[in-house]
């Protein structure tokens, strides 16, 4: 390898993984790029652990059939809540929780976040959402940081649910075939051989890195040397995962509980899928997961032969809104048998729901007229005090910010921070 501060370029690339030494204007370097890299592999997170689902959808819902009149203990399940009724004292309904954003579609990525896209760079942590952030602190406990499930189809970019520090989006798992084989499914022979080759390139690969920026930490300014430190940062991350990769490289997985199954069509494996995600967190194999519902949820295969994204755009039409309502139906109907199924499964002398903080809504509070305030939102099991419809603050000084609930979340998490996203204080 060549280190001549001449070249002005210093990127290293492995399988899985390209480094980049930033752009340094003090060695007039050009930029070559960042960190990216998908090595997750972590321990079993066992008996009692606390664990994170959350369940997006990218179009929203029907709000005046989502939310209801009257709130506490009494309220009324709404026609989008009638699936919910045997879970009714394990979640919370919330009104009036949003991020304060505005950009319609374009702004759904910022549901677990806070955060637009846009703004990202100029915040310490991105746009990073609340499950990867969870995931980066206490996601060592398990073989997979997280999962993220979902779909690349649709018109605004494929699954937006989770985002990293460095404003990375997270590929998802794309059908059950895929989850069930990370699940369940082990390596051959001559892959496991080739991943351990690849790891002690990498490692070594990391060696030259550190060496390279090392070397060039002594010769910049101030301003470039922040630059090398959120490098370094990016480094040392690689370094952790690299190091979880191999602690697992050996390690059996779980027996797959069934055959392989077949992917067919979003709608008709959306319950195969929370099936997979239980299973993930019955197992130990991951304690974080995130799953989108929004691209390839087709209404064709509901018998609806109108597009999802043509429909949210109603304009007050009654049979338009009609199928909207049978699509969002369909997906809390089987929300609702997820948290029956995590309620079914032991966990110590618990259940698995009351280990799993579950949350459910959207980005997207009203899809008809683009806006991104007023969100649907549910929160089930966790060990919280549930059974509820509460109302807060919308407008005005007294507004609680959704962050605040994912603060709160985190903390019940065992993650200990101050602020995430645009939170102004713990949840009350």
């Amino acid at each position: 390898m060549n280190h001549s501060l001449d070249r002005r370029r210093f990127v290293l690339k492995s399988i899985g993984a390209t480094l980049a030494l930033p752009g340094l204007h003090s060695l007039m370097a050009k930029e070559v790029g960042g960190v990216n890299t998908a090595l997750q592999m972590t321990k079993g997170a066992g008996v009692g652990a606390k664990r994170f689902v959350a369940v997006g959808n990218l179009l929203g819902f029907q709000q005046k059939s989502f939310f209801p009149e009257s709130t506490g203990k009494g309220y009324e399940l709404t026609t989008l809540l009638q699936p919910l009724e045997a879970n009714r004292k394990h979640m919370t309904v919330y009104r009036g929780l949003d991020h304060g954003l505005k950009g319609g579609h374009f702004a759904v990525h910022s549901f677990l976040s806070g955060v637009l896209n846009s703004e990202a760079k100029n915040r310490p942590d991105g746009n990073v959402t609340i499950d990867q952030f969870m995931a980066e602190e206490v996601g060592i406990e398990t073989r997979f940081p997280s999962l993220t499930v979902g779909s690349e189809g649709g018109i605004h970019g494929g699954c937006q649910i989770a985002w990293t520090k460095s404003g990375v989006r997270v590929p998802p798992i794309t059908g059950p075939a895929e989850l069930f084989e990370k699940l369940f499914v082990e390596d051959t022979k001559e892959r496991q051989a080739a991943r351990k080759q690849e790891n002690q390139l990498q490692s070594s690969i990391l060696d030259l890195v550190l060496d390279d920026a090392n070397r060039l930490s002594k010769k910049v300014n101030r301003e470039d040397k922040d630059k090398l430190d959120e490098y370094f940062t990016s480094v040392r991350d690689v370094e952790k995962r690299l190091e979880l990769r191999k602690r697992w490289a050996d390690l059996p997985k779980p027996e797959a509980p069934f055959e392989k199954p077949a992917d067919s069509n979003f709608v008709e494996d959306l319950p195969l899928l929370y099936e997979l995600v239980a299973l993930a967190l019955q197992s130990d194999s991951t304690r974080i997961a995130t799953l989108e519902i929004g691209g390839d949820f087709l209404p064709q295969n509901l018998g609806i032969d109108k597009s999802y994204h043509g429909l949210s755009h109603h304009g007050n039409d009654e049979d338009a809104i009609k199928n909207l309502l049978t699509l969002e139906t369909y997906q809390i109907k089987h929300f609702g048998k997820f948290l029956t199924r995590l309620a079914s499964i032991k966990d110590g002398d618990r259940t698995l729901l009351d280990s799993t903080a579950v949350l459910f809504g959207s980005g997207m509070g009203n899809a008809n007229s683009h806006t991104n305030s007023d969100l649907p939102i549910i929160l089930a099991g966790g060990g919280y005090q549930h059974g509820e419809y509460r109302k807060v603050a919308a407008d005005g000084p007294g507004k609680v910010p959704l962050c605040n609930l994912y603060l709160e979340m985190a903390h019940r998490m065992g993650v200990e921070i101050d602020a995430f996203g645009s939170s102004t204080g713990t949840f009350v």
